[in-house]
């Protein structure tokens, strides 16, 4: 057989002697009667050196260039890494007691670490894979629980049982009891919020599920005791909304509400300021512009951050530094799944409000083709001669070269054709603000019919008479983004519809979003199907969360590791919290080494 080198000569001349056996490993090519190699991986067979590239299984290395230019090889990199284990494998320490890893069935880490590039056998390479996917898991809980363990050590602000204006907000301002979950909630942050410690409390609820009912009664709780209250959202649009749902609620209670944003004259937020101070504002509603050093507060008791996975770690921090150690309350609209909220919010409290209002009908989601569009239009006319409003979004501004997308500009022109006797408005990112908030205006005031628009309303408007939601090229939307546009209507006791439109050309993964939101409404049932097709990096940010990337471990595939490695790590702080015992003195110093540092948050920072 021929082993064939392009460009290969000189070295060859070097690497083989005449008579040499070798063992070869590539793809076997048949000529006439000749076999043949090209650039096949080899071992000798004569000699000391070990058989690193044939007869075994063999790890595969990113190739790429050293530092003079020297192309470096998975060849390459498996000799090196052979060398190194040969020279100093039996010096890597075993972070774990031989008395822990019998329990959890864990070998040992430096067998582990030989066996995931140079394995004896598929059980072996298996059971390697499984102790170093622990281990990442371990110390990331391990951490998570010592940061909760330290921050309940220390004193926090003491809040009164809900007083005279918790009372008369739930008894009077709102027209509506709180579902049981609301009720759940709202106990679970009175109890925190009495400890002395500092709450770190995260509430998860789909849109229109009553998270900010909840958090407003929580602010009317600390301004009962006399503290002032913070509302943070991560866009403008977003504040804007807060900030005349929080006027709807308090104005009849005779309490002041501010807004605080980027885009305000600086007369007005001087006078904002200098309010929040002196003590005159108990409530503000803002964006980043809360966190910035010239904003100072009189008492600051709790501070509230919506869609709070938008806001990077240190911003958060910052709101946190802004009073003694406010209670934080975060809010999120996207339900996390269970193995991503162990990991990124393992250090929080969790409430979950999975029941939505009273009179609230599941919203109808239909999915039509480019052929049968004259079907859907008919569809939403039925609903706008009932008295009904829409919203039809767009994914682009813009018409692209690229990718023949109906553009909103294009679609605001057809709609205004095919429902000439409708009044039609278009709203997109591009427009000027005060542009934006007149169309909103129109449309929440029932003057438009149909509100053209990009994904500038995916948060921020709440209009209860909007009963259809058309996504046009649905197929390129992310499914939690689907998701999120679909919480837009349904916001009334009338049947509401999702009408997905998408063209012919889906991808698999396109395919499965749209199944998948034809065929459920729930909220952590969709996220659980979007962990998997996205990944949890892509999915929630995880890289904003400031807890060390995963090396091996898969948060989505390896759930049952993880579930095991919170409760190994929950265990031996129990049982060990300063972890001093002698047995776990080489796990406490990779922990101090590798973890402690890690400023997880606002809550560990400062």
């Amino acid at each position: 057989m021929k082993a064939t080198w392009f460009q290969g000569l000189y070295w060859i001349r070097k690497v083989f002697e005449p008579g040499e056996p070798v063992a070869f490993h590539g793809k076997v090519q048949k000529y006439g009667r000749t076999f043949s190699m090209t650039h096949p991986d080899f071992d000798k067979l004569s000699g000391d050196e070990a058989n690193l590239d044939t007869g075994r299984i063999v790890a595969l290395y990113p190739g790429g260039k050293a530092l003079d230019g020297v192309g470096l090889t998975s060849r390459s990199f498996r000799k090196i890494i052979y060398n190194l284990f040969k020279e100093h494998g039996l010096k890597l320490p075993n972070l774990f007691p031989e008395d822990f890893r019998d329990e959890y069935g864990l070998m040992k880490g430096r067998v582990a670490l030989r066996a995931i590039h140079f394995p004896k056998s598929q059980k072996e390479l298996k059971k390697a894979r499984r102790r170093l996917k622990f281990e990442e898991f371990f110390f990331i809980q391990l951490l998570l629980r010592l940061t909760r363990e330290t921050r309940q050590d220390e004193p926090g602000l003491t809040f009164e049982e809900p007083g005279e204006m918790v009372r008369r907000f739930l008894g009077e301002v709102l027209p509506f009891e709180l579902t049981g979950a609301q009720k759940t909630a709202l106990r679970e942050i009175t109890d925190d919020v009495q400890t002395g410690h500092q709450m770190n409390r995260l509430i998860q609820g789909d849109v229109g599920s009553g998270k900010t009912v909840v958090a407003v009664a929580a602010m009317l709780q600390a301004l009962d005791t006399g503290y002032q209250s913070a509302f943070m959202a991560p866009t403008e649009i977003l504040a804007e909304q807060h900030f005349a749902n929080l006027k709807r609620y308090l104005y009849p209670l005779g309490i002041d509400v501010r807004l605080l944003v980027g885009g305000q004259k600086k007369s007005e937020r001087d006078l904002v300021l200098e309010d929040l101070a002196a003590g005159r504002t108990p409530v503000v509603v803002g964006t980043h512009a809360l966190i910035q050093e010239s904003v100072e507060f009189d008492r600051l008791g709790l501070a509230v951050v919506d869609e709070q996975h938008r806001f990077g770690v240190m911003q958060r921090a910052e709101m946190f530094q802004k009073g003694d150690r406010p209670h934080m309350l975060l809010m999120t609209a996207t339900p996390i799944p269970r193995s991503l909220a162990m990991t990124l919010y393992g250090d929080l409290d969790v409430s979950v409000i999975d029941e939505m209002p009273a009179g609230r009908k599941p919203v109808e989601t239909k999915l039509y083709g480019e052929n049968r569009r004259g079907e859907m239009h008919s569809f939403l006319k039925d609903r706008l001669e009932e008295g009904e409003q829409a919203y039809v979004v767009y994914p682009l501004v813009e018409e692209s070269e690229k990718m023949d997308l109906r553009d909103a500009e294009n679609g605001y022109e057809n709609l205004s054709e095919a429902f000439p006797d409708y009044s039609v408005d278009l709203v997109h990112g591009r427009m000027s603000s005060s542009a934006k908030d007149a169309a909103m205006e129109s449309f929440a005031d029932g003057e438009t019919d149909i509100l053209v628009a990009t994904t500038v309303i995916e948060v921020g408007v709440d209009v209860p008479t909007a009963t259809v939601m058309v996504i046009e090229h649905a197929e390129r939307f992310g499914l939690s983004q689907l998701h999120q546009l679909r919480g837009r209507v349904g916001r009334s006791e009338r049947q509401s519809y999702c009408l997905l439109v998408a063209g012919h050309a889906r991808s698999a993964e396109g395919k499965k979003r749209l199944s998948a939101m034809t065929s459920t409404t729930d909220g952590f049932e969709i996220s659980e199907i979007d962990l998997k097709l996205r990944g949890a990096g892509e999915f929630f940010g995880t890289r904003q969360s400031g807890l060390p990337d995963l090396k091996i471990a898969d948060i989505t595939e390896d759930e049952a590791v993880l579930q095991e490695a919170r409760q190994a790590a929950f265990a031996l702080i129990d049982g060990d919290p300063e972890l001093d015992r002698d047995e776990h003195a080489l796990l406490r110093d990779h922990f101090e080494r590798y973890y402690a540092k890690r400023k997880l948050g606002f809550a560990r920072v400062g």
